[in-house]
């Protein structure tokens, strides 16, 4: 249990961490201001600031978040009546501003806010030491950082670093970066699978027969090559997968090669159930190889080869109708995570990577709150050569947002009940 527990906190931290890692690199390198990195949620347990990004790590171990200048995040509107008190650096600018109660600042100007302005002119005005009778103004410095009021320090988000100020080629190229990151996690695990596991599947049409198959049955061996199915020819695993699929409960003449020679055999697929309707099985897996280079090169075959089946399942999904078993939320990766774990470290590599591909392509479907529909606002804005209204592309990635809570809270009750009590 407790292992299991651990495992699902590593794995689920690894794939938000890595994909929100790579929205932090290129808003950095953007000049978009990233006030916050955080590790886990919740309430703030330990905070540190670096070049101008606020690192902090969260009660809740799973997943994390970057708080980027501009975007889904502004500062504690500072009301009238806001007590705060203000620190002034050496070009007498204000430096500080500490908006929260559990924070003191030594020698801060205690001041009652009456108004500011933290994105365009940077100033505050107000009350201070209780004096109502002189309001004064004090300049803010464009580097100056706030104490929200839960005690973290961040730097405030002047207009010019907001995420809205970079270029769209920039701002499309953030959004794209955190499935990228995803993209990338998925190649380097599965290759580091292929060289721990000493042999990987090939592509060719050289298989291994399973004992007690339709296809042992019927003559073939292992190390054949099956060069041509009902007529069709096989040059390649996939199209062997593709041909005999789409044969259940069919008369099949299969054409081998073995030590030179040609053998032809007739069988009959057995018919399975599969994520289109039944399918067609012999009983045959892809050959195996330990050559250093082709385990290498699994982390990018295995990713294309589960990126084309995402794809067939997405689309089937569109024709077919969606139903909420086909979606799995953090109780199925639990639930998964319990199953990899027994079955030990390759297995858990196996997962994540798997997980990491799905919430790349996942997080790319062009629907408002996730990284594909901010990157569909994006490319409207250049057909349109103007933004967005903020209040209009608020208003939809809200509605996104709301659905998407909803999916999830549907997809979470799905599987309490598809994995505890059925």
């Amino acid at each position: 249990m407790i292992q299991t527990i651990i495992t699902f906190i590593i794995v689920f931290g690894i794939l938000v961490i890595v994909h929100e890692f790579g929205h932090f690199y290129f808003a950095k390198k953007s000049g978009i201001l990233v006030r916050e990195f955080s590790i886990g949620m919740g309430p703030k347990i330990y905070a540190y600031s670096k070049n101008a990004t606020t690192y902090t790590l969260r009660i809740l171990p799973i997943g994390g978040y970057v708080r980027m200048a501009g975007l889904e995040d502004s500062d504690e509107e500072l009301k009238p009546g806001t007590p705060v008190s203000l620190i002034t650096g050496k070009n007498g600018k204000v430096a500080t501003i500490n908006a929260s109660h559990d924070a003191t600042l030594l020698n801060g100007i205690p001041v009652e806010v009456t108004g500011s302005d933290l994105e365009n002119e940077l100033w505050i005005e107000g009350y201070e030491n209780g004096d109502e009778e002189t309001l004064k103004r004090y300049e803010v410095d464009h580097d100056a950082s706030i104490i929200e009021s839960d005690g973290t320090k961040l730097r405030i988000a002047p207009k010019d670093v907001q995420f809205q100020s970079a270029k769209l080629w920039q701002r499309i190229l953030t959004n794209f970066a955190g499935p990228m990151n995803n993209f990338i996690l998925a190649i380097i695990v599965f290759a580091l699978v292929g060289i721990l596991q000493g042999a990987v599947p090939t592509n060719s049409n050289q298989v291994t027969v399973i004992s007690n198959s339709v296809a042992a049955k019927a003559g073939l061996k292992t190390n054949d090559r099956i060069v041509s199915v009902s007529g069709q020819k096989t040059n390649s695993w996939s199209d062997l997968q593709d041909t005999i699929s789409k044969r259940p409960n069919q008369k099949t003449k299969v054409i081998v090669k073995r030590d030179g020679k040609s053998h032809s055999y007739e069988l009959i697929p057995k018919s399975v159930k599969g994520n289109e309707g039944r399918i067609g099985q012999i009983g045959i897996e892809s050959a195996l190889t330990s050559n250093i280079g082709a385990r290498i090169m699994y982390g990018f075959t295995e990713t294309w080869k589960l990126t084309a089946m995402i794809f067939t399942l997405l689309g089937h999904m569109i024709t077919h109708g969606v139903s909420v078993n086909d979606f799995g939320g953090p109780v199925a990766i639990y639930a998964q995570t319990s199953a990899a774990a027994k079955l030990g470290f390759t297995s858990v590599l196996t997962m994540l990577a798997y997980l990491s591909l799905n919430l790349g392509i996942v997080n790319l479907i062009p629907i408002p709150a996730l990284d594909g529909g901010k990157i569909l606002l994006n490319f409207i804005e250049g057909i349109r050569r103007k933004p967005m209204k903020p209040e209009t592309e608020g208003i939809i990635t809200l509605i996104g947002f709301g659905l998407l809570m909803l999916l999830m809270i549907l997809v979470t009750w799905n599987d309490i009940q598809r994995y505890f009590f059925r």
